[in-house]
C-alpha cells in the first residue's frame, strides 16, 4: 500500500509540473479527497509554494481556495454517495448477519441529525487535522441532508485551503 500510495504523490508532483496551478489544484484537490490515504495537507500547500515560487501575489491564493473548494467539495459529494449506496447494498444482503438492519441505521441517522449539522460539518471540514473521509462516510451512511452537507463542506473547505494555501506559501520564505 506504502508504494502505492508513493506512486500518487509522485504522480501529483508530475501534475503540478505538466499543467497550469489551477488547473492542477481542482485535479489533485479531488484525487485527494476521493483517495483517502494521500495527506490532506499535500496539494494545497504544495500549491501555496509553486504560487509563491512563480511569483503570484498572496491574494492568488484566494483563486487557488476557491478552485480547490470546489473540487474537494465534487470529490466529498462523490465518497457521501458511495458510502449511501454502500449502506443501502450492504445492510440489504448483510444486515442480518452483521446484526443491524438499515432501518436501525436510518433511525441513528435521524437522532442525529438536527439544526446544527451546517455548523458540525463546517467546523469538521474547516479544522486541519480532522481527516476528511470520515466526514463524507459518516455524512452519507446518515443520510446528513445533501444540500446543507455540499454547502456547509464548500465553506469548511474553503478555510482549511486558505489556511494549507497560505502555509505552502510562506514556507518558500
Amino acid at each position: 500500500m506504502s508504494e502505492i500510495l508513493h506512486g500518487l504523490i509522485l504522480f501529483l508532483h508530475d501534475l503540478s509540473t505538466s499543467m497550469p496551478l489551477p488547473l492542477f489544484t481542482a485535479v489533485a484537490a479531488f484525487i485527494e479527497e476521493v483517495i483517502a490515504p494521500i495527506p490532506s495537507p499535500l496539494v494545497m500547500t504544495l500549491a501555496g509554494s509553486l504560487a509563491a515560487s512563480a511569483g503570484h501575489p498572496v491574494v492568488y491564493l484566494g483563486l487557488l481556495a476557491l478552485v480547490g473548494g470546489i473540487a474537494k467539495t465534487i470529490g466529498s459529494w462523490v465518497v457521501y454517495v458511495l458510502a449511501d449506496l454502500g449502506e443501502d447494498i450492504v445492510l440489504g444482503r448483510f444486515g442480518k448477519y452483521l446484526g443491524i438492519s438499515h432501518v436501525e441505521v436510518e433511525a441513528f441517522g435521524q437522532h442525529l441529525k438536527g439544526r446544527r449539522d451546517g455548523l458540525v460539518i463546517f467546523l469538521l471540514r474547516a479544522i486541519p487535522i480532522i481527516p476528511t473521509a470520515p466526514v463524507s462516510l459518516v455524512a452519507g451512511l446518515i443520510k446528513i441532508h445533501l444540500r446543507t452537507y455540499l454547502i456547509y463542506t464548500f465553506l469548511g473547505t474553503l478555510v482549511r485551503n486558505v489556511l494549507y494555501l497560505y502555509f505552502g506559501y510562506t514556507s518558500l520564505q
